[in-house]
């Protein structure tokens, strides 16, 4: 297992992360997947073997369950992994009980703290933006449970690029502590991050965790032109998050993984997640899964290195039309970039 820095901290996390949106499988989850506390024990245990040693959940997985799944599995054994968690969406009925003020933040991670039965958590997120509470609240907030010693450190996660910027710019100001983070959705299936997000990341140095990284499944393989799968929960047409733009391209996507797949005698899953931690900026793959033999499959990932000739096919069969002003760029100014400007233009300039 390979180890990163978590962006500009001293925190170093394993390139792969189980994630845990399918543990309790209340809701819409369910359809993700209904692990068990002994099922929960179980992957903690394969991971850790593999040398895992971050862990993701939110409160808002199976309202809860899915921390109070990992807080039961969890005790007794692995006491040294590292915990992530966010907060932001609706935990009850109050008109209060959603955002991230500093009401609901605060509230927020003291509950998700006795779930998880710790005295910390070691990565705390705001799982999404909130446009209505100031940013000075927010971070004040996450300042102060950092201070208090109940997180070690905060992170962000679907934030664009400017509202990443403008985190960081008020934390900067007032001296509170900053993202060291994102968790945000990126795959060969969709790169729209790659335009301001990731940028926006190098040039803060803030680490990124990717969620979704098989694009919820589309990119296993088993999804083909043509081809209805058969013993899945999804069908094409159900897919909203992530949604799906273009059929043909996705296609494409999922022949040329198969293809290189096939020739080197591994799962596509594991190419589509090879290529994924080559990308810039990115510091850790969330897996989930269902069963115990999906996890054992994407862990073989972490040993899958892609030739620059399959990366580079991967690259181009994924790639979309560049938005303005990327384009401008590329055509008049691409003489002066910065590694952050070649994260995203550097592909399509001629060479």
């Amino acid at each position: 297992m390979e180890y990163r820095q978590l962006g500009r901290s001293g925190l170093r996390v394993s390139t792969l992360t189980l994630g845990t949106a399918t543990f309790g499988g209340k809701g819409g989850l369910a359809l993700w997947g209904n692990t068990d506390v002994a099922g929960a024990r179980r992957l903690l245990d394969t991971c850790v073997d593999a040398g895992i040693n971050l862990i993701d959940t939110a409160d808002a997985y199976s309202a809860g369950l899915s921390e109070e799944i990992l807080g039961e599995a969890l005790q007794g054994r692995h006491a040294d992994v590292l915990v992530a968690t966010k907060g932001r969406f609706s935990t009850g009925q109050g008109v209060n009980d959603a955002g991230n003020s500093r009401h609901h933040l605060i509230a927020a991670c003291e509950a998700s703290l006795r779930r998880l039965r710790r005295d910390h958590i070691d990565l705390y997120q705001v799982h999404a933006w909130d446009g209505e509470t100031p940013l000075e609240e927010t971070l004040s907030a996450l300042d102060l449970l950092v201070q208090s010693g109940k997180v070690r450190y905060i992170g962000c996660s679907n934030f664009t690029g400017w509202q990443l910027m403008k985190a960081a710019g008020v934390a900067d100001r007032h001296g509170y502590e900053p993202f060291v983070a994102q968790q945000i959705y990126l795959s060969l299936q969709a790169r729209e991050a790659e335009y301001e997000i990731i940028p926006a990341a190098i040039d803060l140095g803030v680490g990124t965790l990717v969620w979704s990284p098989l694009a919820g499944g589309l990119l296993s393989g088993k999804y083909r032109r043509g081809v209805t799968p058969e013993g899945t929960a999804r069908h094409l047409a159900d897919w909203h998050e992530p949604p799906i733009y273009d059929e043909d391209r996705l296609y494409d996507t999922v022949d040329a993984i198969v293809e290189i797949a096939s020739g080197r005698g591994v799962p596509p899953t594991q190419v589509a997640l090879a290529w994924l931690l080559g990308r810039p900026s990115v510091t850790s793959l969330v897996i989930g899964a269902r069963t115990h033999d999906q996890l054992v499959m994407n862990l073989g990932a972490v040993d899958l290195q892609l030739t620059a000739e399959e990366a580079g096919a991967l690259e181009r069969v994924s790639r979309s039309p560049l938005p303005y002003p990327m384009w401008h760029q590329v055509a008049n100014s691409s003489d002066r970039l910065s590694s952050a400007d070649e994260s995203v233009l550097g592909p399509y300039l001629s060479r």
